[in-house]
Formats: C-alpha cells, sequence, structure tokens
C-alpha cells in the first residue's frame, strides 16, 4: 500500500509492465532480447535435462544387453533401427565394418587394415555423437557471459535519459529522474535473470556432457578391444 501510494506521489506506475512501456525504444529492445534470450534459456536447460536423464536410461539397458554374454550379431539384429540413443549408434556404425571386414580379415595384414578401420569408425562416431548431443550448450554459455552487458547496455540508457530529463525540466525532483532510473534498474534486473540460470545449466550440462563423453569413449575403447580379438581368433 506505502509503495502504491509513493509511486502514485511521484505521478506515475511502476508496474513491470507500465515499466517496460514506458521505457525508450532503445531501452525497449533491450528489454525484449533479455526476455527472449531468458525463455530460449529455459528452453534449452528442460531439453537438456530430459535428453541427459533420457540418455542414461537407454545407454544403461543398452550395456546391460551389451554385456549379458550374448553374441553380437544377434544383439545387433535384435536392435535393428532402433538407434535412437548415442551409444547404439556407435555400435551399429562399428558392427557394420565388423561384418564387412570379418570374412576377409584371413592374414595379418588384412587384420591390422580392420583393427585401424573400425577404431577410426568408433572414434569418429563418438564424436559425431558428442557434437550432437552438446548442441545449444554454447548458447548457454553466451546467455551466461553477454546478459548481463546487454542489461549494463539498457541501465547506461536509462540512466541517460534520467539525466536528460533533468536538463530539459532544469529540476531535479525524484518525480522527474524515477522513471529512467527505474528502467535502467529494470534492465539490469532482466539481465541477471538471464544470465543467471543461463551459467548454472551451462555448468551443470556440461558436466554432465563430460561425464557421459568419459561413458561412451570408454564402451568405444572395450567395443573395440573385442573387436580386435575376435579378428585376431579368426586369423589363425
Amino acid at each position: 500500500m506505502e509503495s502504491e501510494v509513493a509511486a502514485a506521489a511521484l505521478g506515475g506506475d511502476f508496474s513491470l509492465w507500465s515499466l517496460f512501456l514506458r521505457a525508450d525504444p532503445v531501452v525497449k529492445t533491450v528489454m525484449g532480447i533479455l526476455v527472449g534470450a531468458s525463455i530460449w534459456s529455459w528452453a534449452v536447460i528442460i531439453d537438456k535435462s530430459l535428453t541427459f536423464g533420457r540418455l542414461k536410461r537407454k545407454s544403461t539397458r543398452f550395456e546391460d544387453m551389451f554385456w549379458s554374454g550374448k553374441p553380437l550379431d544377434d544383439l545387433y539384429r535384435k536392435m535393428g533401427d532402433k538407434r535412437d540413443h548415442p551409444m547404439a549408434r556407435v555400435f551399429a556404425a562399428a558392427m557394420e565394418e565388423w561384418a564387412r571386414s570379418k570374412e576377409a580379415s584371413r592374414s595379418t595384414a588384412l587384420v591390422a587394415g580392420a583393427k585401424e578401420r573400425i577404431d577410426k569408425i568408433l572414434n569418429v562416431s563418438v564424436s559425431r555423437e558428442l557434437e550432437k548431443t552438446e548442441a545449444n550448450l554454447g548458447f548457454l554459455a553466451t546467455v551466461g557471459s553477454a546478459a548481463p552487458f546487454v542489461g549494463l547496455l539498457g541501465t547506461v540508457w536509462g540512466i541517460m535519459n534520467a539525466f536528460q530529463a533533468i536538463a530539459v525540466t532544469k529540476d531535479t525532483n525524484l518525480a522527474v529522474v524515477a522513471p529512467g532510473i527505474a528502467e535502467a534498474l529494470f534492465a539490469t534486473a532482466l539481465g541477471l535473470l538471464a544470465a543467471i540460470p543461463a551459467v548454472v545449466g551451462y555448468n551443470r550440462y556440461s558436466s554432465a556432457l563430460n561425464s557421459y563423453a568419459v561413458r561412451l569413449q570408454g564402451f568405444a575403447d572395450e567395443f573395440s578391444a573385442i573387436l580386435s580379438r575376435q579378428l585376431d581368433e579368426r586369423s589363425r
């Protein structure tokens, strides 16, 4: 109640919507950019939360099947077109090369060539899958680092408007400078509201990506070793 009386005494409505409507076009643009960036950041954060949760569950199920002791060819046939997570796609890519190589690998030279091709395919597949999983994390990093400065631009512009109002009216009354200062502080707040969740989300999901990268690369290395042993056995 007291705040409403104070606002009325200053001759204006200081609600957030009113501050936006009353703001200078430059400050409005800054506010719009920050609100849009904040909404998109939250969309990325929610998407990454669902994505990493889904990857963890599916990878665990796949590893359970992989290490169940069943022949790899049977697992590959059973999987069919259900390659809906990175570990399954890495496995399928290596198995396709394995199928092409195992019939021809009857000499030491051919075995060495097959091993090298399988290793390269595994490494390329892992890199490609991690690049897909990393998508949009760069946007969070950009928002986290740039949003405070974009908000600062709105702050500086709003304060400039406050001083211009003083120069025009030649009056330092609070009612003259309050709108410009309120716009400036509102832009600062929007910058922080956009930046803080983006920084937290980037740090969290960068860590999750690194953990999954270690897991996926470990699977690729173990799988490569298994295929290498089988190629050695076939060449004897």
